[in-house]
């Protein structure tokens, strides 16, 4: 068969498109910027159009086509690797799990030690991740599973070639500083607490009617980030009151008091997700096994 282009050409053009430069595109694979050039030159010769946009970098509606290609490529080639690697007894290798921040703080450690303890020679690595990049690293094989969320109220689609299953409902609390007026509650509403009173965090609260319109006028106080034990500190600082997951608040700092939110609840889903193959090693049915009982005690 004639190729008409290296396949490995569109690794590079991936990694270009995706870093929106040529000298991070060239770091990330250990080429030079002039190599990565040279084969995306290359790669507009043979197919006989411009691919990448240089300023801003972007994909061309050539290189989006070619871009579709790679990641059909690469997803077959993981599949691949995962399946054969299943035909081995999964008494050693590696097992590579990609999780949220708050997930991997509280139900990951357990189930890794139950792992290490059943399949000593599989190394194992753990990669705390963004919710937004896990799909992807999935497909590409960078990892073999990870833990990843949506919301009840606003359900993600799963990709076709990946499966995922429930692992737990992780309810959103009401999180006020320890002398709050409230603290004593059983519950709290949105209602309760004025639109300047809350700490603006990474939980989804959107498309529910409570939350809708400006929840941030006046003095409130926005968190930008990922790890929810910052905000934690915020509010225990007394700069407000959040929205944070139940699965964070198992080692809560002494300043704070977590409540149910009522009318409406707010529930995240976590889920285990992974290549859809007909073979899974045994230490990746292990860890999922391992990661459900961790759940069941927490």
């Amino acid at each position: 068969m004639s190729w008409l282009f290296d396949p490995r050409h569109l690794v590079t053009l991936a990694a270009v498109v995706r870093h929106g430069s040529f000298a991070a595109a060239a770091e990330e694979l250990g080429y030079t910027q002039s190599a990565v050039s040279q084969q995306v030159a290359e790669l507009e010769r043979r197919v006989g159009a411009r691919v990448v946009v240089r300023r801003p970098v972007r994909a061309t509606e050539a290189g989006q086509v070619l871009l579709d290609t790679e990641s059909a490529i690469s997803v077959s080639m993981s599949r691949a690797a995962t399946e054969l690697a299943a035909l081995a007894d999964g008494t050693g290798g590696e097992v590579r799990l990609g999780a949220f921040i708050s997930a991997a703080a509280s139900i990951v450690p357990p189930a890794l030690a139950r792992l290490r303890a059943t399949h000593p020679a599989v190394h194992i690595t753990l990669r705390e991740l963004e919710q937004r990049e896990t799909h992807a690293l999935l497909f590409r094989g960078e990892i073999d599973l990870a833990i990843t969320f949506d919301y009840e109220h606003a359900p993600g689609p799963v990709p076709t070639g990946l499966t995922q299953e429930h692992l737990m409902d992780d309810p959103i609390m009401v999180v006020l500083p320890v002398g709050h007026p409230l603290a004593g509650t059983d519950g709290v509403t949105p209602a309760d607490l004025p639109s300047d009173a809350w700490i603006n965090t990474a939980v989804d609260a959107r498309d529910l009617a409570a939350f809708e319109g400006d929840r941030g006028s006046g003095h409130r106080l926005d968190f930008d980030g990922m790890d929810f034990r910052t905000a934690l500190n915020l509010v225990a600082a007394g700069l407000g009151v959040a929205l944070l997951p139940r699965l964070l608040l198992s080692d809560a700092p002494p300043g704070v008091v977590a409540l149910p939110m009522r009318q409406p609840t707010l529930v995240r889903r976590l889920y285990t997700c992974r290549l859809d193959t007909r073979g899974v090693t045994a230490s990746i049915r292990r860890l999922e096994m391992y990661l459900r009982e961790a759940v069941a005690e927490f």
